[in-house]
């Protein structure tokens, strides 16, 4: 039997939008932590290298904080922009994170703009619903490229600090991105994410978790592929 909406509308936005919220909660929570202990830590190296130390206002824009923050977020944001796309065209039986084998699905069908409730791209359309049509693959690339220009800039800074301990000039950004390091810290990011892709695709082939859409039901067979 369904759930039956909320007569508080506090409680009823907090049911409706409570995946949202905590995955926000999550990633400010672990943020906070992430700030602080990294604060320390980056403390305790420029005190080795006889360095004033930072505030963690000053830390907050430092090339360490920015590093170690988009490092993951640029590997985040390609796992994501890839999977969309490779979801489009690609297929794996058995899977509830595939698409149906050789069925035309819901998310195929081209866009109604007669639809009361339609988005405005769609009623618009030529242009506007063309890239409405790509967003949610486009939101994702241009947020790891982004996120890929921040790692090697604040990369570049930690590296330009090394650098000067030992006597040698500090690099730019673009002479960051062209260091072992810069790619040493990011296909180790990269590998991670796309194994955690292959880990869901493969696994829920076999395995089931009731309740949760990511899964198919407890009772599908093995070769069932979707959701």
């Amino acid at each position: 039997m369904p759930k039956q909406p909320s007569d508080s509308p506090v409680i009823r936005f907090l049911y409706e939008n409570s995946l949202l919220l905590v995955g926000t909660t999550l990633v400010l929570t672990t943020m906070v932590g992430q700030a602080l202990t990294g604060w320390h830590e980056y403390n305790s190296d420029l005190e080795e290298m006889h360095r004033p130390l930072l505030s963690l206002g000053q830390y907050l824009s430092s090339g360490h904080f920015l590093e170690a923050t988009f490092e993951n977020w640029e590997s985040e944001f390609l796992q994501m922009g890839l999977y969309v796309m490779l979801t489009i065209w690609l297929r794996q039986k058995g899977s509830s994170e595939s698409k149906k084998l050789y069925e035309e699905e819901e998310v195929d069908r081209e866009p109604d703009p007669s639809k009361s409730d339609a988005p405005g791209p769609v009623k618009r359309g030529g242009l506007a619903l063309w890239l409405y049509k790509q967003s949610l693959s486009l939101a994702f690339f241009l947020l790891f490229f982004a996120s890929v220009w921040l790692h090697a800039r604040g990369g570049a800074e930690v590296y330009s600090i090394e650098q000067q301990e030992q006597g040698k000039p500090r690099v730019t950004t673009v002479e960051y991105l062209g260091t072992s390091r810069f790619w040493f810290e990011s296909f180790q990011n990269w590998q991670s994410e796309f194994l955690s892709i292959v880990s869901i695709v493969g696994l829920s082939i076999f395995l089931r978790q009731q309740g949760s859409p990511q899964s198919k039901p407890v009772d599908a067979s093995h070769d069932e592929t979707g959701e």
